[in-house]
């Protein structure tokens, strides 16, 4: 039997879904974007917090270009050679009830860092290589790359990245704002993510949830007095353990 080509694995309320085509440093295909939706949409049912790795060297070296070879695209863009997949793979992380946290290692090129940059944070390491090579290409971002990554390192600095097309690595991914944290080694990496992830996992899932809506709200960019009114007016019944969570503070 083959190898899934997205492993999806719950313990502990918290989801390790992992791309799985190391051969090919786990290079979207619209069959592995369809299996990263099934695997995010499962892992929402299951988890509190979803881990979103790679397998093998890599996080991902983003769309497969022996694929884009054989294809014909119009005005640079890539979506209809995923059948608009892309967009669905993208909104599902963006989107998920839960917190995801991209784990990057290796690799992280181009629709991979629209990914990553789809998650709630990221953790990766000090030589992890990235890069924006839409421009390289012939090609045009679509999967939010013009906006996340202005909002992650400020609009000067991603536009160099992008019109430059040049790699940097995980500790300057960290020192621009990119990465949250990048740490010495991938052992490390796995053991503070799985740190964080048991974190979160503990925490109230209702209040998470709220958060995660809030900080959306807050991406939004709306007039500060507005956002605090709008933070006070928000309901979320979904918080239910307030009291149960209180009983057990020690003074």
């Amino acid at each position: 039997m083959s190898e899934p080509l997205v492993k999806s694995v719950t313990e502990n309320r918290v989801a390790s879904v992992t791309l799985n085509r190391p051969d090919a440093l786990n290079a979207f295909t619209p069959e592995l974007l369809k299996a990263l939706i099934i695997a995010i949409e499962k892992a929402e049912r299951e988890a509190r917090v979803i881990v979103l790795a790679g397998a093998g060297r890599a996080f991902s070296a983003g769309v497969d270009l022996k694929l884009l070879q054989g294809s014909t695209f119009e005005e640079g863009k890539v979506d209809g050679v995923f059948d608009n997949l892309s967009i669905t793979a993208i909104d599902a992380v963006r989107q998920s009830a839960v917190p995801v946290i991209a784990k990057v290692h290796g690799y992280c090129f181009t629709g991979a860092l629209e990914l990553a940059l789809q998650a709630d944070f990221i953790f990766t390491t000090q030589g992890a290589k990235f890069g924006d090579t839409h421009a390289k290409w012939g090609l045009r971002p679509s999967w939010g790359m013009s906006q996340n990554l202005a909002r992650a390192v400020g609009v000067r600095k991603a536009r160099e990245l992008s019109f430059t097309a040049k790699t940097f690595t995980g500790a300057e991914a960290e020192r621009w704002g990119l990465a949250n944290a990048a740490f010495d080694d991938k052992e490390t990496l796995d053991a503070e993510t799985a740190a964080c992830a048991a974190a979160i996992a503990e925490a109230s899932p209702g209040a998470i949830a709220a958060y995660k809506d809030l900080y959306r709200l807050a991406e939004e960019n709306p007039a500060l007095e507005d956002a605090l009114a709008e933070e006070q007016r928000r309901d979320y019944p979904q918080i239910t353990d307030t009291m149960e969570r209180l009983k057990g503070f020690a003074s």
